[in-house]
């Protein structure tokens, strides 16, 4: 076996043993679906002025509601038409094996749900672009119902059951991150086996915490990731290359260990 094969033969013996398997994603899952990352060289925040994406504006500024539903609805920011890739089914594919302790991600997709991952699973610490909520009643919609409404002419949409003011189900800058999926993510990193990071750099705090909360608890830790991360030290296994590529081949692998170990 070369490095590669070797290193994905060890993570799946870690997951087959393990009962709690809790996967972290980042952006470089996101891009194999195509989404352009927010934060690269190239990133949407290279082109936008995230000075126009606080909650404050958004509150106060009926400019700057228009432009972001502008571009939920079909441009740069829409997620209507992204779907999930390889690496996405590969992690549905862990909770169907009963291994998934959780799925907790950086991403604004909802590309997990969409791969067939239960929504009590995924904990988005960024929120959801791919829903629009309610600031009165939390009603939830998904964003192609929103897109409908403004193709049809709306100026901006507003809830149905009490007219109060939708706004995007991400966390803009001013806002604080969603705390029952915070206080929830470290809670499973707490008591899983095995953590695996895909497609993130773990530089952006406070989510980074979460795969070192494991490792503070007794998990192994298991990254893949193109380049470096803030915590490869800390990592049992580091795997060089893209989720949608290292990902199938794992789980290919535990399902034919467990077959194996059946008596």
């Amino acid at each position: 076996m070369n490095t590669e094969d070797t290193q994905i033969e060890a993570t799946a013996e870690l997951i087959a043993a393990a009962r709690n398997v809790l996967v972290f994603t980042g952006a470089g899952v996101s891009t194999e679906s195509g989404i352009p990352d927010f934060r690269g060289t190239d990133g949407i925040w290279s082109r936008y002025d995230p000075e126009d994406f606080t909650i404050q504006k958004f509150l106060t500024d009926k400019r700057a509601r228009k432009m972001q539903w502008k571009l939920l609805s079909g441009g740069a920011f829409s997620m209507i038409n992204v779907k999930p890739n390889s690496a996405h089914f590969a992690i549905a594919e862990l909770e169907k094996l009963g291994k998934l302790h959780g799925v907790v991600t950086q991403n604004v997709d909802g590309l997990h749900q969409k791969a067939g991952v239960s929504d009590n699973r995924v904990f988005q610490l960024h929120g959801d672009l791919s829903h629009a909520i309610c600031l009165s009643c939390k009603k939830r919609y998904p964003m192609e119902e929103i897109s409908g409404w403004l193709k049809s002419g709306l100026d901006e949409p507003v809830c149905l059951s009490c007219q109060g003011m939708l706004k995007p189900d991400a966390v803009l800058f001013g806002e604080q991150l969603p705390v029952e999926a915070l206080m929830e993510s470290e809670k499973r990193s707490r008591s899983c086996e095995v953590c695996i990071v895909m497609g993130s750099t773990l530089t952006v705090y406070p989510a980074a915490l979460i795969p070192q909360y494991a490792v503070q608890s007794g998990a192994k830790l298991v990254i893949i990731n193109v380049g470096p991360t803030e915590l490869d030290r800390l990592a049992h296994i580091r795997i060089e290359g893209k989720a949608g590529v290292i990902a199938p081949q794992i789980i290919h692998r535990v399902k034919s260990i467990l077959k194996e170990r059946q008596p």
